[in-house]
């Protein structure tokens, strides 16, 4: 993980495999960053319009929606402003079937105003001086809420004027800010409601930007055409008793060996309390694949037709990968919490993987010396075979023979 660069979400992404609704939202973008943004924030707000369709997950079998909750964690002039697309998008579900909350709400008006709709609803807030200002005195609180409608758990309360409870929170958002917003909300890193938070992290600025974008159809009127296909979604499954969607039994198991394989170096080198990141990934995966399939649903008018659906291979590879980088953002932002920085996005210091199984090599070694100490550190054998090609180009490792090769002093 070596900054922005190797952070990059969409650039890993078989563009003609996503729904054609995120490929018209991620034309908005001008930059590597802006997409980036306009992916997560697409999908974060699209999960609020997937309502009774759910998925189980563990040995207990728990219900998890699709509700997905993403921090976009970025400096000034960083490109973030173009997630503010996406709520265009949700406004043409919200006219009919409300479900918007301000995020400039007390705690006793965010409460109020998930109840009001069934304990369901889409927060978004692109200003986050307005965030910290309001959650200044309650920020641990609305921590607790969060953390909680993340997981779908009762959210109780017991004030002078009656007692309350959300037996069934399903809460989507989106909120983007800077450092010092995002440690308000995210104290430290053993706090619970970091590892149920998507975050990404975007560095750097942008040149100005002098396109212009016609109000009369063009890019602007994107929007709202993705948001007609998701109101008829939202419609479609909103009549009738809930649906499950799963995984293929063959995803399920590619997902567990994924987690293990990939992930197992970030867990030695962040420690024990990354750990919980890790395993919830698996559940932040399942949820992305369950809003891509219900998006593509959207553009055949036939979303949901039987009681049970199952994910197709191509959006559950789509998730994959993009939970996979997720988890190197949310790294990301666990060694900016740990290292208490002061910046409105510090500089990351880099997990380098490569770096630590190259310089446990001798001199000259064989390639399955390469892959069986990669697999030691964690890392595939596809990862480990790509390095080596990438050494050979950069003039660091030449091939001596078939299969063996030299470190160059």
């Amino acid at each position: 993980m070596e900054g922005q660069e190797n952070l990059r979400i969409v650039k890993h992404l078989d563009m003609q495999k996503l729904p054609e609704s995120v490929q018209q939202m991620l034309s908005l973008a001008s930059t590597p960053e802006e997409q980036d943004i306009i992916l997560m924030a697409t999908l974060a707000a699209a999960s609020a319009c997937v309502p009774k369709m759910y998925f189980t997950y563990g040995p207990t079998g728990k219900k998890y929606y699709a509700n997905l909750q993403c921090f976009i964690l970025a400096a000034a002039a960083s490109g973030k402003g173009i997630a503010n697309q996406v709520l265009e998008m949700v406004r043409v579900i919200d006219e009919q079937y409300p479900m918007l909350i301000a995020g400039d709400s007390t705690l006793a008006a965010f409460y109020k105003a998930l109840e009001e709709q069934g304990g369901c609803g889409y927060m978004h807030e692109s200003e986050g001086s307005v965030i910290t200002d309001i959650w200044k005195n309650a920020a641990a609180n609305y921590n607790t809420a969060l953390r909680k409608a993340a997981e779908h758990e009762p959210i109780s309360r017991n004030r002078v004027k009656g007692a309350s409870e959300i037996k069934n929170p399903r809460l989507s958002m989106l909120l983007t800010g800077t450092f010092g917003q995002y440690k308000a909300l995210v104290p430290n890193v053993e706090n619970g409601y970091f590892s149920r938070l998507l975050t990404v992290v975007i560095r750097g600025t942008n040149p100005f930007d002098k396109r212009y974008v016609s109000s009369k159809g063009g890019q602007s009127a994107v929007p709202k055409i993705v948001g007609q296909r998701l109101l008829r979604v939202y419609e479609s499954l909103l009549c009738g008793d809930e649906r499950e969607w799963s995984l293929t039994e063959a995803q399920k198991e590619r997902l567990g060996e994924h987690l293990e394989t990939e992930y197992g170096t970030l867990i030695s080198l962040l420690g024990d309390n990354f750990h919980s990141a890790v395993v919830r990934m698996a559940v932040q995966i399942e949820r992305i694949a369950m809003v891509l399939s219900a998006m593509r649903g959207g553009e055949n008018n036939r979303p949901c037709m039987v009681d049970t659906l199952y994910c197709s291979d191509q959006d559950y590879e789509t998730a994959e990968i993009i939970g996979n980088k997720m988890l190197m953002h949310m790294a990301a932002a666990y060694r900016m919490i740990d290292g208490d920085a002061q910046e409105c996005v510090p500089e990351i210091k880099p997990i380098d993987q490569r770096k630590v199984v190259f310089e446990q090599l001798k001199a000259e070694y064989a390639l399955g010396e390469l892959i069986q100490e990669a697999k030691s550190q964690g890392v595939s054998r596809s990862s480990a075979i790509r390095w080596n090609n990438e050494w050979i180009e950069n003039g660091m490792v030449t091939k001596e023979n078939h299969g063996i090769y030299r470190k160059v002093a």
